[in-house]
């Protein structure tokens, strides 16, 4: 299936190195080879494969290769320094893309010796933006009911779908969390992992799942952000011009795979347009350099509203979520009138869209084919 970033991806590898990041199977090395067809000589090399390890160690790839392809290089003991000395001493007309884990990303941003020398592409789930010029064409529902990884998205039913998630789940928790980071306590991993599936959407109280787990509010915690640096799961935090503030507020928790969410309807249809606008903020940070957030917005009183997304800190718009209601939210009134913020109530079951004040009732598949990406 074509994704669209592959032309901003060849286009950026002629100035600099370029990263694809994102979570595991949504495949980030199906469009690097993609991508390399564009070349005459394209190398792959992935360091899982101990002749490729080698050819890596040593740069003994063809010089007249023309991109270079790096899977799964964050495994090598200092890869950001290997990566800083093949970048600055390459042949001329050398492009090198690299692809990998989320570690890659959580390695990434700390440390700067590779200041400069890269643009990053974040890769996420397939989306209705992405497909909706496709011949074949698929519904909001069948997101919701697939998830936007490729191969369920895809699989000929919806069995076949659900083995593979069943596969991908454990393998999410056996494999990856551990080839991250050594955990003595699994069951409590999956414990939380399970927690989250069901509570998706609702703030997110850590000595509440501690309770539950056994565990210690601050472990609770750490197992999150392993699941967070994973691209398993990503938190949405109340927007807060003050940073450290809203990052004390609960966040609310949403899976980059809507499949793997256990709940009802409703949750599963928020989770996709959550799912939906990261993608679209990510795209326009990679593709503008600007900083582009997903938050939601509350108010001590309990105005609430889903989403904001919010550009270099100041909220742009506000969305809010509803299964098949047409009359305009209270709080999403609320919000456009006291801070003059453009608001979209977005609705998967809707008869007539219209416009109240400066605020848009838009139906779903509709706005999720108008993003960016």
């Amino acid at each position: 299936m074509y994704r669209k970033q592959i032309e901003q991806i060849s286009q950026d590898l002629e100035k600099k190195m370029v990263f694809i990041v994102g979570p595991r199977q949504v495949g980030k090395t199906w469009l690097a080879k993609e991508i390399g067809k564009k070349f005459t000589n394209t190398v792959y090399l992935n360091y899982d494969r101990a002749e490729d390890r080698q050819i890596m160690k040593k740069e003994q790839w063809p010089s007249h290769t023309e991109l270079l392809v790096f899977d799964e290089l964050h495994k090598m003991k200092g890869w950001k320094n290997y990566l800083k000395g093949v970048f600055d001493t390459k042949e001329s007309g050398l492009r090198i893309l690299v692809t990998g884990s989320a570690r890659m990303d959580t390695f990434r941003k700390s440390g700067d010796s590779l200041a400069g020398r890269f643009f990053v592409h974040h890769l996420f789930p397939i989306s209705l933006a992405e497909i909706k010029d496709l011949e074949h064409s698929y519904g909001i529902n069948h997101f919701i009911r697939r998830g936007g990884f490729p191969e369920p998205f895809l699989a000929d039913s919806d069995d076949e779908a659900e083995r593979w998630r069943a596969q991908y789940a454990d393998g999410l928790v056996r494999t990856d969390i551990l080839n991250f980071e050594t955990l003595h306590n699994m069951k409590a991993v999956q414990m939380i992992f399970d927690l989250l599936r069901e509570r998706v959407g609702s703030p997110i109280s850590y000595s509440a799942i501690a309770s539950d787990v056994e565990l210690s509010p601050l472990t609770v915690k750490k197992y999150i952000e392993i699941f967070e640096a994973l691209y398993i799961v990503f938190r949405v935090t109340p927007h807060s011009r003050n940073i450290a503030r809203s990052i004390l507020k609960e966040p609310k928790i949403y899976f980059y795979d809507t499949g793997l969410v256990h709940a009802e309807e409703g949750v599963k249809f928020e989770n996709l347009i959550a799912v939906s606008l990261l993608k679209h903020l990510a795209a326009l940070t990679d593709a503008t350099g600007k900083n582009h957030r997903l938050h939601y917005l509350r108010t001590k009183q309990g105005h609430e509203v889903d989403f904001a997304l919010v550009k270099e800190n100041i909220p742009m718009e506000m969305i809010e979520v509803k299964l098949s209601d047409g009359e305009l939210s209270k709080n999403l009134q609320y919000f456009s009138d006291k801070y003059k913020i453009h608001g979209r109530q977005v609705v998967k079951n809707l008869k007539r869209e219209r416009t109240v004040g400066i605020n848009d009732i838009v139906l779903a598949e509709k706005f999720l084919k108008n993003l960016y990406l």
